[in-house]
């Protein structure tokens, strides 16, 4: 063994290590420090600095395999700044941390692809440009080495989309422009257009004005164009106020607006939450039992005053002063725990970080709605009167939903009441969103029974409208009952019927010949319109039912139990759903239900020649029963009684709870038909 004195407390020599590595450099007493070479057993080789014996410093790394390093090292990692080539031949120049790519940094991959941006923990994350060897481009953000937020992909044919991205698929909002000059501006659901949006020929714009001839409403299901009609103007526009003019950004947006500080509902908002937090988290260290009969009625309450400097019993906060009442905690806490919501959850769901969205309402009671940053619940506001039948029904409602686990009756998890000075009182409850779903809700159906006053102008229908009965064109294999309501007296409810579509494969192949067409500004509908009715001799099922116990995780509807649903298809076996290039989701009453819907003739007297030509679609159903705190009393008698004056007294909402109930089951037997 060669020895050689250098400097101060360094000696320099090499060494066979007990394990067979190798070091030859400067070492320090016995451990490696200084510059010096290290060979592994492997064959691997370090020719660099050294900090008591960890690498740290400069230097060059070799693996066997024939990929190397270049740059700085800390603490025995790769940290710091340096350069990577892999044995297929990619190169990465930039920051790393702990041996990943961690910062700013350039990589050229071994098939000509360049990523030029930002990574996180070997990932590219961040904002960054991607370049494709064959000329695409996209320039955005990016999240653990997908695109991910906003961002522009531009192709070599000098098409660009403008818009959200999800897992490397556009997904939401976006403006997409052709090379033609042609654009569209509308959603997008993985990849695919999906709902309503304005396509803008290319020859439309004539000295800064839209020719409205040029404009086309478009509705998309899974990439495949199901309507297109001329935009309804009554003279030409600007081409700066597109976006006011056609509304899209509402559509787009829905009828939901995240609560900001200086929004009416603000302090609202705050005094909700800090009254959640606190009696959620006052109940729930109590040992679970079964409800007293105590538990209930109005005296079965928690009251609170909550100032703003805080007391003995409630922190300080920013809001407003207020009174705090919550009812029945102990009867809500174990409907909680029957749904199987966590406390940590709903208080998360409901009074985290984020604020509450504030929705419109589709109703006609003047109820404020708030919706969780989840979706997960939705809060309601109560008239006095609703809160009384609540307290009332209250006992036979936890009998029912604890006797039937699939039951359909709208979930509630919470009721509540806020006292602002100088004595203004806001009543909440809070209640399981049905629609909570990361599927998109195509058609949304109130469905009463009803026919009087149960019309929507079609003008008006988009995603973001509740149709009623009469514009209801699909007919389900389902049904279901209601005479729980019925022994309440109960009348005015509803079912909310959320319509997933998926596009059929034999629309979908028509669906490159919707996007070519579209690039050069030709109507989709027009060109295609022979290729819509062209026999296909690929599937046309828009899902797969695969058995409930085959491998595999499945996503459960929130806050729903019971049995899962047993489908004829599958041979009446549970079934998980599983929508190709979406995933795999649980069957349960209400819930990811799988259904074949078919159009049915305007007039219900016409009947269809050639069965073959009506026109199906396979759909996931979302449903529920809602709006159940009406009672028949003495003014929907009155409103009976008047309304039976000039219409059909069977057509008109305000009836008697049997006949309510007939009624409403009636009808959904023709809407749900059993299977022929």
């Amino acid at each position: 063994m060669a020895r050689a004195e250098t400097s101060k407390g360094s000696i320099q020599r090499g060494n066979t290590l007990p394990n067979g590595d190798i070091y030859v450099g400067s070492f320090d007493g016995l451990v490696p420090h200084g510059p010096g070479k290290y060979m592994w057993t492997d064959g691997a080789l370090y020719d660099g600095e050294w900090d008591k014996s960890k690498m740290t410093g400069r230097g060059l790394i070799q693996w066997p395999s024939g990929a190397s390093y270049e740059g700085d090292f800390r603490g025995g990692f790769i940290d710091g700044a340096g350069t990577f080539k892999g044995v297929d031949g990619s190169v990465y120049k930039g920051s790393w941390r702990m041996n990943k790519k961690h910062g700013m940094g350039t990589m050229v991959y071994s098939n000509s692809d360049t990523y030029e941006g930002f990574w996180n923990e070997g990932l590219p994350d961040g904002f960054g440009k991607y370049t494709w060897a064959d000329g695409n481009v996209y320039i955005g953000r990016w999240k653990s080495g997908k695109m991910n937020g906003s961002g522009v992909m531009q192709w070599i044919n000098g098409d660009t989309l403008d818009c959200n991205w999800l897992n490397g698929l556009a997904h939401g909002k976006g403006y997409c422009k052709y090379a033609s000059g042609a654009c569209y501006i509308g959603t997008w659901d993985r990849g695919l257009k999906d709902g309503h949006g304005f396509f803008i020929g290319p020859d439309c714009l004539q000295d800064s004005e839209v020719d409205k001839d040029s404009v086309y409403e478009r509705e998309y299901v899974q990439g495949v164009l199901i309507m297109e009609q001329p935009k309804n103007e009554d003279s030409r526009m600007s081409e700066s106020g597109i976006a006011q003019e056609n509304n899209w950004e509402k559509q787009a947006k829905g009828p939901m607006e995240t609560i900001y500080k200086g929004h009416r509902s603000y302090y609202l908002m705050l005094n909700l939450q800090l009254g959640i937090r606190y009696t959620v988290g006052k109940i729930t260290p109590v040992p679970l039992r079964e409800v007293r009969s105590n538990d209930f009625g109005p005296r079965a309450r928690i009251k609170m005053y909550f100032p703003c400097e805080g007391s003995q019993y409630t922190p300080p906060h920013y809001s407003v002063d207020f009174f705090w009442k919550d009812y029945c905690p102990m009867v809500f806490r174990n409907l909680r725990e029957m749904f199987h919501i966590d406390a940590a959850d709903y208080m998360m769901s409901i009074c985290g970080g984020d604020s509450l969205k504030e929705l419109s309402s589709p109703g006609k009671s003047g109820s404020i709605f708030y919706l969780s940053q989840d979706e997960r619940f939705v809060i309601k506001t109560l008239r006095k009167t609703e809160l009384k039948i609540l307290l009332k029904m209250l006992p036979k409602y936890y009998n029912h939903v604890k006797a039937y686990d699939n039951t359909l009756i709208t979930k509630f998890f919470g009721v509540h009441r806020i006292t602002l000075k100088p004595g203004r009182k806001v009543r909440f409850v809070v209640m399981g969103n049905m629609f909570c779903t990361e599927l998109r809700i195509h058609r949304k159906y109130d469905l009463k029974g009803s026919t009087q006053g149960r019309s929507t102008k079609k003008q008006n229908i988009n995603e973001n409208t509740t149709l009623k009965d009469l514009d209801l064109s699909y007919v389900f294999h389902i049904a279901l009952d209601c005479m729980f309501l019925e022994s309440q007296s109960i009348i005015d409810y509803s079912m909310l019927l959320g319509i997933h579509f998926r596009a059929p494969n034999h629309l979908k192949s028509i669906t490159s010949c919707q996007n070519a067409l579209e690039s050069t500004g030709i109507s989709a509908e027009t060109e295609c319109s022979v290729a819509l009715h062209h026999e296909e001799t690929i599937s046309s099922k828009g899902f797969l039912l695969v058995a409930a116990d085959e491998p595999g995780p499945a996503v459960r509807g929130s806050h729903i139990r019971g049995s899962m649903v047993r489908a004829a298809e599958g041979g009446y076996e549970e079934v998980d759903l599983v929508l190709p290039g979406t995933g795999r989701f649980r069957v349960q009453l209400g819930v990811n239900m799988p259904a074949r819907a078919r159009k049915v003739q305007e007039d219900v007297n016409v009947e269809v020649e050639n069965r073959d030509t009506i026109e199906e679609y396979d759909v996931v159903l979302y449903l529920g029963i809602i709006d159940i705190l009406q009672e028949y009393n003495v003014s929907k008698r009155v409103e009976h009684a008047v309304k039976s004056l000039k219409f059909d007294p069977l057509s008109i909402s305000a009836v008697d709870p049997n006949l309510y109930s007939r009624r409403f089951i009636s009808f959904l037997e023709k809407v749900f038909p059993e299977q022929d």
